[in-house]
């Protein structure tokens, strides 16, 4: 099987299931794929909607029914917890359209907007938009990336498997030096 036809065969897959935790980087490598015709466009934004949709529900339902008990438990998910409560009371309807973009605080937002007892339907409808919104950023963003390429590359085809591959390694190294990061400050809120 070859990288194209696994980009192919699992590539919405991999959108669907990656942006229900956290995504960016998965969507702008779809956009890059999409260009380079592996992928399409539009089905590309319709997964990472799918996708970051169930994710962000999902925490709020957990956070909304279980949320004081668990950051009250857990010292390190009460630093974020607090920024996200004042945000919240400050900016509700920005800070729900707009989580996505907020680096360090997009996965437990969604959680502590549920323990705020935020209604569930205004956060749907306004998480929906923000859903939309951030799919099509970042989809044209990678789209954009991809034609880029192609501008400043004559012979692409010969190399764009290997960036595309290059770029999901990169993605790779990104996600994991952030979870990395996470897990050391979690342990050290832990110890203090």
């Amino acid at each position: 099987m070859t990288f194209e036809s696994l980009i192919q065969e699992y590539g919405y897959l991999a959108i669907l299931l990656i942006t229900f935790i956290e995504g960016e980087t998965i969507v702008i490598l779809a956009g890059v794929a999409a260009h380079l015709e592996y992928l399409d466009i539009n089905w590309v934004i319709v997964v990472a909607i799918l996708g970051t949709l169930a994710g962000d529900q999902t925490w709020y339902y957990i956070g909304r029914r279980w949320g004081p008990k668990i950051i009250a438990r857990r010292l390190s998910w009460q630093e974020g917890a607090e920024k996200v409560y004042k945000h919240l009371h400050r900016h509700q309807y920005w800070l729900i359209l707009t989580f996505r973009f907020y680096y360090g605080l997009r996965n437990v937002t969604p959680f502590v907007i549920g323990s705020a007892q935020i209604p569930r339907l205004r956060f749907f409808l306004l998480n929906l938009i923000g859903a939309i919104v951030w799919a099509h950023t970042f989809a044209y963003g990678g789209y954009l990336l991809g034609q880029t390429f192609t501008l400043f590359i004559d012979d692409y085809h010969k190399y764009a498997l290997y960036v595309l591959g290059g770029l999901v390694l990169l993605g790779l190294v990104i996600w994991l030096v952030t979870l990395i990061r996470h897990r050391r400050k979690a342990r050290e809120h832990g110890l203090k």
